[in-house]
């Protein structure tokens, strides 16, 4: 007989202290680059306000992180999610999952728009939102919306 191999306790996700402000930024630039400069979300990002972040760490060490931002979609109040990183050494371990978990507990009824695959974020109930308008060029299959009804309207920094 076999014994199984130790599982490792799970990470804990824990709110974003100010402290970690430097280095869920340094993780955020490892995992995009430079390149996120020039999104359209990061645009929106650039204009509101952190309504909250989440952060997993690993020996003390940041090592996922993800935050929402105060929106309004058409007019409504929402969240926009993103973006989600997880260090390079940690990934595939459903921490990027985890993450997204935390920001949905954190929403409850409140609406979430991000832009991202669906595959990935469908499992977590995120759908086209084909008639959301985000500010700057975007690929509009990626706008996803989670939320009572259809988002529709531009998306404002609140």
């Amino acid at each position: 007989m076999f014994d199984a191999p130790a599982r490792p306790a799970p990470l804990r996700i824990e709110i974003e202290a100010p402290a970690d402000a430097a280095a869920v930024e340094a993780l955020v630039l490892a995992a995009f680059g430079p390149g996120r400069f020039a999104k359209s979300a990061e645009r929106l990002r650039e204009r509101a306000r952190v309504a909250a972040g989440f952060v997993a760490r690993e020996d003390g060490r940041v090592i996922g992180s993800v935050r929402q931002w105060a929106v309004s979609v058409g007019g409504e109040p929402a969240l926009f999610l993103g973006p989600i990183a997880v260090a390079a050494d940690s990934r595939r371990a459903g921490l990027g999952a985890d993450l997204v978990q935390a920001c949905l507990d954190h929403a409850g009824k409140t609406g979430i728009l991000l832009v991202g695959d669906l595959p990935y974020f469908g499992r977590f109930g995120f759908r086209p939102a084909p008639k959301v308008r985000l500010g700057g060029p975007v690929d509009q299959r990626r706008v996803l919306w989670r939320g009572e009804g259809e988002a529709a309207g531009p998306v404002q920094p609140v």
